[in-house]
């Protein structure tokens, strides 16, 4: 009898206007935070078809020649006829070749967490468990200040200042004591290259890795680094092997951010890159190119082409991009997925 009037209590209770609003006020969460997802799914579904269906003329005019070639050039603007390939048609003399551009774009990215994963780790944990409490706030203010500054300031002071630093000091001394080393050999250059890519590109994204990183530890219980410090270990050790392994999703999820960053800055990477077309870099100073970049300094150019096929090469170029950066974070996924199915099976 008990458990009866139990039971019709608990259902007048459910059944009260309070419980009925907060289930109403539940399901309109839900179909809001659904229709988000979907719209935010369809603004990226919408935007790569309409990139393939501005691009198809290109992709049909380059042909597989497109990721294989290294030659970039929009043909004679001023010479009479076209070119003509798979039924599209082109400037006489066209050739639009992405191979060096979807290389520079890697390696420039790559490059850039080789120098920006390491210091940004040792940046986020001195922050957290080194700079004094009084100090701290100012810190992580500076931090987040230097991940707001805009790309273009950034740019600018790699042309007055990095890149003659790098033309002037650190180029001449490292090809003389660095040189018989492959890939830092050979002309060191005006300072506009790869390497002033690279500094600049770790510099804008070292704040956001900061931040994310500094975050995820502060969010893990305080007890971990704790714990391993009364079982006798140092900091270091409490840091390293403690606490960085168990935050290891946050940090991939920051690095996975800064790799993105890196992957599709422009203006910056523009200003010191050394807008390299048609060859490879030679060396860590040489001119280098990224998808990016070329996209905003050759668009004026493409402008000029009547036909519009270096218009829609552009564009076959920003799909390349975009499928890159897409690629990226499915095999992200795909790890972490991974990394949590064996932390299951150890379970």
């Amino acid at each position: 009898m008990a458990a009866i009037n139990l039971s019709i209590r608990d259902a007048a209770r459910a059944a009260s206007p309070a419980a009925l609003q907060r289930s109403g006020s539940q399901a309109a969460l839900r179909i809001i935070t659904g229709l988000a997802a979907l719209v935010s799914f369809a603004i990226i579904f919408l935007m790569l078809f309409f990139l393939i269906a501005y691009a198809y003329p290109a992709i049909r005019f380059n042909g597989l020649a497109f990721f294989s070639s290294p030659i970039w050039n929009i043909g004679n603007q001023y010479g009479s006829g076209v070119t003509t390939r798979n039924g599209f048609s082109g400037p006489p003399g066209a050739s639009f070749g992405a191979l060096v551009f979807i290389y520079g774009s890697v390696v420039t990215a790559l490059g850039t967490m080789v120098i920006a994963v390491p210091l940004s780790m040792m940046v986020a944990l001195g922050l957290v468990y080194r700079v004094p409490r009084r100090i701290r706030p100012l810190a992580n203010a500076l931090v987040e200040l230097m991940a707001g500054v805009p790309s273009v300031v950034y740019g600018l002071w790699g042309l007055v200042v990095l890149v003659p630093w790098i033309g002037g000091v650190l180029a001449p001394w490292v090809t003389k004591h660095l040189g018989a080393i492959p890939f830092f050999g050979g002309s060191a250059g005006s300072g506009n290259g790869f390497a002033a890519a690279v500094f600049i590109l770790a510099l804008m994204v070292i704040p956001i890795m900061v931040a994310t990183t500094r975050d995820v530890i502060l969010a893990q219980s305080a007890s971990l680094f704790e714990a391993s410090m009364a079982l006798g270990s140092t900091s270091w050790q409490a840091m390293t092997w403690v606490v960085v392994p168990s935050v290891r999703k946050g940090i991939v999820a920051s690095v996975l951010l800064a790799f993105g960053r890196a992957l599709g800055e422009t203006m910056a990477v523009l200003m010191v890159c050394g807008a390299a077309i048609n060859t490879f870099p030679q060396n860590f100073f040489s001119p280098v190119n990224t998808i990016a970049a070329v996209i905003v300094s050759q668009l004026e150019s493409a402008l000029t082409d009547a036909t519009g096929m270096a218009q829609r090469s552009l564009a076959e170029l920003a799909c390349v991009l975009f499928i890159i950066t897409l690629l990226v974070n499915v095999i992200a996924r795909s790890i972490m997925r991974g990394a949590d199915r064996r932390e299951g099976t150890k379970a």
